[in-house]
């Protein structure tokens, strides 16, 4: 399998060169050259696989000239060891558990994955890389902790202060080792704008080996589709279409979900759920794309104002807003909304929802119009990284699992920083450890 830029000016290359890049030097994202289409077999006898073994057989297509089968298959066992169960909510309404990582969200999944792949690839080099990543939360505490202790890996998380919860800031500021935090003044999109920049800078990556952990990097994209696949074979019934609900942000996680269609995943639809920054749903009603500065929510993970993985999703439908519709809903909650469904899905059912699965809830709700359909919805965080909101809305302080406890008696280690790139740059440039 090659790789090519969204943008297409950028010469094919290997799944090894695509991670290691990060970003196409064109300043496009990395696509698969083709997807591969699973035949009918393989969704027969999916229901008998493990998490593991689906994990695999999908990866395989993507990475075979690029990783032996037994790395492939240590890499998947190590980095994806926990479970990610299919919950029956009610009526038609599952929800998938993506939180039962590490760091208790959804990114636990890419993380892991693109941090043992890069581990690989750079042992095999005898290089040293330094990770770049922008994080509005989650991504932050999933890459810090799947790269933490990785030699010949430097992470450097960039973060706007103020604007991600306590517990997320925790999970990152921590750590140490190989782990640097800086806290932007300014929002999450000047934080990914300063990472985007570096990449684009040649006098920089001629000097520094740099790469990103973002979704921007297709070796976190290509693992979420994972999930996909073992989430349908979950729901136990090869006759059914499910349609799922994306809760969203920089769309990484929609965008996986629609490669997994194409490779034939038998899905009906998808809804894109996100809060007020709705600059996809918009873009899907009117086929006008305006990005826009982002707006603070109580789902911070979806406070984007300019989300990155639209270029792959409008790549992958030849820019053809009609086919695209074909297959996604876009709709978006005000905090409102947001807070009445953590309320009333806990009275009803007793169950918990953080501000982000609580939308993706919502979109379901929004996209089954049928009721032969099945609905999933992703559950990306635990409720605990959002305590105080939900226990406002629920009267109940959700459970802390103790490897979250931890990590709030530790110490915080940041470096202030103002959101101008040269800033990024002349620390990059001027800190040893990074040249």
């Amino acid at each position: 399998m090659k790789y090519i830029s969204t943008n297409r000016s950028t010469p094919s290359v290997s799944f090894r060169e695509a991670i290691l890049l990060g970003q196409a030097p064109d300043k496009g994202l990395f696509v698969p050259e083709g997807i591969p289409v699973f035949p009918d077999v393989f969704f027969r006898e999916l229901p008998d696989l493990s998490w593991a073994e689906i994990a695999f057989k999908v990866a395989r297509p993507y990475t075979e000239n690029d990783l032996p089968d037994d790395a492939l298959w240590s890499i998947i066992t190590d980095a994806l060891h926990f479970n990610i169960p299919l919950i029956h909510l009610h009526d038609q309404i599952h929800v998938l558990e993506l939180f039962h990582g590490p760091t208790l969200a959804f990114k636990d999944v890419g993380a892991r994955f693109m941090a043992r792949c890069l581990a690989y690839f750079t042992a095999k080099k005898g290089a040293k890389i330094t990770i770049l990543v922008a994080t509005s939360g989650d991504t932050g505490s999933a890459v810090a902790n799947g790269f933490l202790g990785v030699e010949g890996v430097e992470v450097v998380i960039l973060y706007p202060k103020g604007k991600v919860s306590e517990l997320q800031e925790k999970q990152f500021t921590t750590l140490g080792e190989n782990i640097t935090a800086l806290e932007i003044d300014g929002t999450f999109d000047d934080c990914q704008r300063m990472v985007k920049s570096a990449f684009g800078d040649e006098y920089l990556r001629n000097r520094i080996n740099i790469s990103s952990a973002n979704s921007i990097n297709i070796g976190r994209l290509l693992p979420q589709s994972f999930y996909y696949f073992y989430a349908w074979a979950q729901l136990g019934n090869q006759e059914v279409k499910p349609i799922i609900s994306v809760p969203s942000g920089n769309f990484g996680n929609l965008t996986s979900g629609l490669m997994a269609k194409k490779m034939g995943l038998p899905v009906a639809g998808f809804v894109a759920a996100t809060n007020i920054n709705k600059v996809v749903p918009e873009y899907l009603e009117t086929g006008i794309y305006t990005p826009r500065s982002s707006i603070q929510t109580i789902a911070n993970a979806m406070d984007v104002g300019d989300p990155s993985n639209l270029a792959r999703i409008r790549h992958m439908y030849d820019d053809n807003i009609r086919e695209l519709r074909r297959d996604v809903t876009g709709c978006f909650f005000e905090e409102k909304e947001i807070r009445n469904a953590i309320r009333s899905v806990y009275l009803n059912t007793g169950y918990m929802l953080d501000p982000h699965s609580a939308i993706g809830y919502l979109g379901l709700k929004t996209g089954l119009k049928e009721d032969r359909f099945p609905g999933i919805f992703l559950a990306t965080a635990h409720p605990a990284k959002f305590k105080d909101v939900v226990a406002e809305e629920t009267g109940k302080l959700p459970d802390i699992p103790e490897r979250l406890a931890k990590c709030m008696n530790r110490k915080k280690q940041t470096l202030r920083m103002g959101n101008d790139y040269g800033e990024l740059k002349e620390f990059l440039l001027q800190t040893n450890k990074y040249i």
